[in-house]
């Protein structure tokens, strides 16, 4: 008589959760692939790398404003007064020190200048968000700049006793004809005749195309007479940034 068990039989499904197999075996598929489950190291890690992206974004982001405001400035040219010296798109930049520790704007310097009060009138108050957004945008050159700024350059400054037209049909300042090179090729020196000195601690403004600028000669018979107080200027244009194709300095143009 056969005293031994008889062997419990069984099929070649695979034995129940817990019998014979360890956990760790019900964790893979039937392939030997790992689970499509989500893996807690990585989305942890993708978390954390987001957050170094995202605090070196905002630590960049406050640097470029806080050299824009104290240094130099991108700025974008909106319009055509200053052809062929800047064109339309051009991104300038802007020498915020040029005039900080004592020099002062210079003829033949190209500036940009703050013209509330001089070139229009103070604008009314937008919203304090949508300024902040605007003015930072601006300040990045990533938007055009405020309506109350422009560029132009510096014809005549203070005591100054500047005249258009001599005989030749050109500007002169204290008696000395301008050579002036950097006008639009076509245009005359100024269509508008004028005779003005330039009070202390103002400038004198105009833009290189002169038919397509508005400057101080469209502001004579304003407050201010057109002319811009030099605590309003912003800074010094010295490089065009962009487009590559026009990397270079501007330079002023006369003495």
């Amino acid at each position: 008589m056969d005293t031994e068990a008889p062997h419990t039989q069984r099929g070649h499904s695979s034995p129940s959760e817990g019998e014979g197999w360890p956990r760790s075996a019900f964790s893979r598929t039937a392939g030997g692939a790992p689970s499509a489950g989500p893996d807690p190291d990585r989305s942890a890690g993708r978390r954390a790398s987001w957050r170094r992206a995202a605090a070196l974004g905002a630590i960049c982001t406050v640097f470029l404003l806080l050299l824009s405001n104290f240094v130099v400035q991108p700025f974008l040219i909106p319009s055509r007064s200053m052809e062929r010296t800047l064109q339309v798109g051009d991104r300038v930049l802007v020498n915020k020190l040029a005039y900080r520790f004592g020099d002062q704007p210079r003829r033949g310097d190209v500036v940009v200048f703050d013209g509330t009060g001089s070139f229009v009138r103070a604008p009314a108050g937008g919203g304090p968000v949508g300024e902040l957004v605007r003015g930072a945008a601006s300040a990045l050159g990533l938007a055009e700049p405020s309506d109350t700024d422009f560029v132009k350059r510096v014809v005549g400054v203070g005591g100054d006793d500047v005249v258009c037209c001599d005989a030749a049909g050109r500007v002169s300042v204290n008696g000395v004809p301008l050579d002036e090179p950097y006008l639009y090729p076509g245009d005359a020196p100024s269509k508008v005749p004028f005779r003005i000195v330039v009070p202390l601690g103002t400038l004198w403004v105009m833009g290189d195309h002169r038919s397509q600028s508005r400057d101080s000669r469209d502001h004579l018979g304003e407050p201010g007479g057109g002319m811009v107080p030099v605590e309003k200027v912003i800074g010094r244009v010295d490089w065009i940034g962009w487009p590559v194709s026009r990397w270079g300095s501007v330079g002023g143009g006369h003495g």
